[in-house]
């Protein structure tokens, strides 16, 4: 594939990944770093990519392998300067009913409160639309391993929401 149809493909895959990102993250600041440090990644190591194969599953292994790592670096850091929490009071959409607001807080707590292999599994299959065999590969586990996260993050949402959902 050329390099224009690659930065093409790319850029279509932006929305997926930022939202990918934001439920790995929780926090839409550190979203959108892992997002540019995923492209970027991406870009220099192109060449490795290979044609025929699903660019975004591809992606999405970097954008997790890159979430890892600044995971790990985090735990090392001695000193935070700010609390994460006060990232989700930048930039609310005013246009946006009150009332999904609420419901998309809600959703986006039962999902934090997942243990974080739960959660992955959760957002690849049921937000991203992954199929369990690409989710799995992604996250580097067998099927059947997914597939067990998945049943376990979806029981468990759905007692946080009170089965409304």
């Amino acid at each position: 594939m050329d390099t224009n149809r690659f930065c093409q493909e790319l850029t279509a895959l932006l929305p997926r990944l930022r939202r990918f990102a934001r439920g790995l993250t929780h926090d839409a600041a550190d979203a959108d770093d892992l997002c540019q440090q995923t492209v970027e990644r991406a870009l220099k190591a192109r060449q490795q990519w290979q044609d025929g194969t699903r660019l975004d599953a591809w992606i999405y292994r970097i954008m997790r392998n890159q979430w890892i790592d600044e995971a790990r670096a985090r735990t090392r850091r001695s000193q935070t300067f700010v609390h994460e929490d006060e990232g989700l009071k930048v930039g609310v959409a005013g246009h946006q009913a009150a009332e999904n607001l609420v419901e998309l807080g809600n959703v986006g707590r039962a999902l934090a409160r997942l243990p974080e292999e739960q959660r992955e599994a959760v957002v690849l299959v049921l937000v991203e639309g992954f199929s369990y065999k690409e989710a799995a590969e992604i996250v580097g586990v067998p099927q059947g391993t997914l597939t067990s996260r998945l049943g376990r993050g979806r029981e468990a949402l759905l007692k946080e929401l009170g089965e409304a959902a």
